[in-house]
């Protein structure tokens, strides 16, 4: 029993050390490593010679500086691949359906515009103007706006294109779409349908790109703070998907 309880702590010990290197953006010292990992020099330098000889951990012949090493960039690429952002995305917006007075959702980009993928009804909330693949104006929601702050404008067009212009609205200008990426986040009240507020945020993939958008919709008179929940969705989604250092928002 006491075997099992050290190679547990061990084991404990070890990813301690591998969270440090993963949280720096460069290699570090034997020092600072032991520093930011709560240990003694002598603990850290033979942990890490283990770590070297596994593969998990590489040290640079010149320097001394300890980095990642090749099994754990194969572990971290491994991971990646059987992360799914969008059904990651769709399990926090069904729970979020189920906290809170709004209609919660998922949405992709297609090329006629943003189109609905997962919809969930709030108890609270009983107006339902959407169904699934339901394409969204590009210029009068949300989801719109924000996917025109993340693609290329060629994207757009494309759908732009395809939308009569009476149903896309106005094109929105430069200050509004690098606005709407500095907040990562927008909301829009009254504009698809009366007295009703959309809001989405973002839902970023391994390689920074807009994967998908969380989205809630909401009677302006039932949940008037509907957007801290929706952002504590997206902050939890990154952290499920390893995404979170796409983020910038203090919110």
């Amino acid at each position: 029993m006491e075997k099992q309880t050290g190679l547990v702590q061990s084991v404990s010990v070890s990813m301690r050390f591998l969270k440090v290197l993963n949280e720096s953006d460069s290699p570090l010292p034997l020092g600072m490593i032991a520093k930011r990992a709560e240990t003694g020099a002598s603990m850290a330098h033979r942990y890490l010679q283990t770590l070297v000889k596994e593969g998990m951990v590489s040290q640079d012949a010149a320097t001394g500086f300890y980095d990642l090493g090749p099994q754990a960039i194969a572990l971290g690429i491994s991971a990646i691949r059987r992360i799914n952002p969008i059904e990651v995305a769709s399990e926090q917006m069904k729970a979020l359906a189920e906290t809170t007075e709004a209609g919660c959702g998922v949405a992709i980009w297609t090329q006629r515009g943003p189109a609905l993928i997962r919809w969930y009804k709030s108890a609270y909330f009983s107006l339902n103007p959407l169904s699934l693949g339901e394409i969204l104006p590009l210029d009068n929601t949300a989801c719109g706006l924000l996917f025109q702050a993340y693609l290329h404008p060629s994207a757009i067009q494309i759908a732009r294109d395809y939308q009569p212009a009476h149903f896309c609205g106005k094109p929105p200008n430069n200050e509004q779409l690098e606005h709407i990426r500095q907040a990562q986040f927008l909301a829009l009240k009254s504009h698809l349908l009366p007295e009703i507020t959309g809001q989405a945020a973002p839902v970023f993939d391994a390689q920074g790109n807009v994967a998908c958008l969380i989205t809630t919709m909401d009677h302006l008179g039932h949940q008037p703070n509907i957007t801290v929940p929706i952002k504590q969705s997206a902050r939890t989604i990154a952290e499920l998907t390893g995404t979170t250092h796409y983020w910038h928002s203090n919110d």
